[in-house]
C-alpha cells in the first residue's frame, strides 16, 4: 500500500505497517478501516488479521503488521514528493516495536529528497519514543496530530512539545467546535469534514474559527473538504475560494 495519493494535501502514501486500535470518537468512521477491511477480505497478506467485525461493520483487532517489503519504497521514488507516512495506521500506537521505527526514520533520512508528513493520535508515544531513540530531528520530516474535538485540544500541548522541524495539526474529521486553541510552534493546520456514508456533520462556524487563529497566530491553513457522504459534491471551498497553504518551510525542502 503505497504509491500516488489523491488525499489533497500530499502527493503519495507509503504504509511500512499496517493495523491499528481505536483511541477517540475521531477514529469512530475510519476510512482505513473499511479499506483494511477490504484487503483483508482479499487475503492481502499485509492485512491479515487486522480487523474484524463488530456491530455489522469493521473495527482494529489491534494486530499490527510489519510490511517490511514496503519499507524502502521511498528510496525507488526518484521524484520529490510530499509523503503521507502511514495513511492506514499510525507509527507511534503501542506495539510498534521502536527498532523498527528506528528503521523508517533511516529510510527517511536517506530518501531525503522527499518531505514525510507523519500523523498521529498518540503525541505522548511519539515524543517519548523519539527522546528514547535519540533520533535526528530531520528538517524534511513534519510531525502532527490529530484533534477532532475541543476535549481532545491536549494533544496540541502534547506535539508542541516535540522536537521536530515542522509540527502540524489535522483537524480533521472536525466533529465539533474546537473553541480557542494556542498554535505556538504549530506550522499547519489541516482542517476537514468527515467523509464516508455515516459521516457526521461539521459546521461553517467551527471552521471559520480556526481559520481565523490560524491568520492571527501564523499558521498555514489548509482546508481540505466539508465532508459527508459525498465529499466531491460538498466540495473544498469556504467563503469563495480554496485554502491550500503550506508551511513556508515546503519551498525550501521541495
Amino acid at each position: 500500500m503505497a504509491g500516488l495519493s489523491d488525499i489533497e494535501w500530499t502527493d503519495a502514501t507509503w504504509n511500512p505497517i499496517s493495523g491499528c486500535l481505536m483511541v477517540s470518537p475521531g477514529c469512530t468512521n475510519c476510512y482505513a478501516m473499511r479499506m483494511a477491511a477490504r484487503l483483508q477480505a482479499m487475503d492481502h497478506p499485509s492485512y491479515r488479521g487486522v480487523v474484524r467485525k463488530s456491530g455489522g461493520r469493521p473495527v482494529w483487532t489491534g494486530k499490527i503488521n510489519l510490511i517490511r517489503k514496503s519499507l524502502e519504497v521511498p528510496l525507488a521514488w526518484k521524484r520529490p514528493r510530499k509523503v503521507f507516512v502511514n495513511s492506514m495506521s499510525d507509527l507511534f500506537q503501542d506495539g510498534v516495536p521502536e527498532e523498527y521505527i528506528r528503521e523508517v526514520w533511516s529510510v527517511m533520512q536517506r530518501a531525503d529528497w522527499h518531505v514525510y508528513q507523519i500523523l498521529t493520535k498518540r503525541p505522548e508515544n511519539m515524543r517519548a519514543i523519539l527522546e528514547q531513540l535519540k533520533l535526528p530531528v530531520l528538517p524534511h520530516v513534519w510531525l502532527g496530530t490529530s484533534v477532532e474535538s475541543a476535549e481532545l485540544k491536549w494533544r496540541v500541548k502534547e506535539l508542541q512539545k516535540v522536537a521536530a522541524a515542522v509540527r502540524f495539526i489535522s483537524f480533521e474529521p472536525l466533529i465539533s467546535d474546537i473553541g480557542t486553541v494556542d498554535l505556538a510552534g504549530i506550522h499547519w493546520a489541516i482542517v476537514g469534514g468527515e467523509s464516508g456514508p455515516k459521516a457526521r456533520p461539521v459546521e461553517q462556524k467551527w471552521v471559520e474559527k480556526l481559520q481565523r487563529s490560524c491568520a492571527r497566530q501564523g499558521t498555514a491553513f489548509f482546508f481540505k473538504q466539508w465532508g459527508g457522504p459525498n465529499k466531491k459534491a460538498t466540495g473544498r471551498e469556504l467563503n469563495g475560494r480554496t485554502w491550500d497553504e503550506y508551511p513556508h518551510s515546503l519551498a525550501a525542502t521541495a
